[in-house]
């Protein structure tokens, strides 16, 4: 039961978003813009870094949901996110995206965590600033909404067809869409 009454029954961030629309539509906008918009990371490598982020900080339904859709968008495969989620150095990934979850992870530690050497080997393995920036805010938006989930102690369902069948909809209609909506598909 989450801390307060959000007058609701939706899991994860989705309650807190339904109390608070207002505060849901630019927090949703920013998300779609770094995962779902335009970018030389493809989306599933996006979620992927959103996944870990949220793995790293223990928040239960963001990693499992952003794991789901990283799992859609990357043909299905659960594996690799799952390794994504509990050794990046290990999975098989691109040495790019291996140095860009290392500096994802220093984010999540504190943002003075991430260092020159971490930012020189992004670049060395072929990352670009924009890459190097939005891997960054992406762990950054990704920190705040583990902690709004979970300061809120909103619940999480324990069926991993939820999560495939909600990463199906975010990745056909986007977050603002899939969270405001839909919402016989609690």
């Amino acid at each position: 039961m989450a801390h307060i009454n959000l007058h609701n029954e939706f899991p994860g961030i989705r309650g807190p978003m339904m109390f608070r629309p207002e505060t849901a539509k630019p927090l949703n906008e920013l998300v779609d813009v770094l995962l779902r918009g335009s970018h030389t990371l493809s989306p599933g490598e996006r979620e992927l870094i959103a996944t870990y982020v949220s793995a790293q900080n223990d928040c239960k339904y963001c990693q499992t949901i952003h794991g789901a859709i990283a799992a859609h968008h990357l043909e299905g495969n659960e594996l690799l996110v799952s390794s994504v989620k509990h050794n990046p150095e290990t999975a098989a990934i691109s040495p790019k995206l291996k140095a860009l979850l290392a500096i994802a992870g220093q984010v999540q530690k504190g943002g003075k965590d991430v260092t020159a050497a971490d930012i020189e080997r992004a670049r060395a393995e072929g990352a670009s600033d924009v890459e190097i920036h939005d891997t960054v805010l992406i762990a950054a938006m990704f920190c705040m909404c583990n902690r709004y989930v979970d300061g809120l102690a909103t619940w999480a369902p324990d069926d991993p067809d939820f999560y495939r069948q909600r990463a199906a909809l975010v990745a056909q209609n986007g977050y603002g869409a899939s969270t405001l909506t839909a919402t016989a598909a609690k």
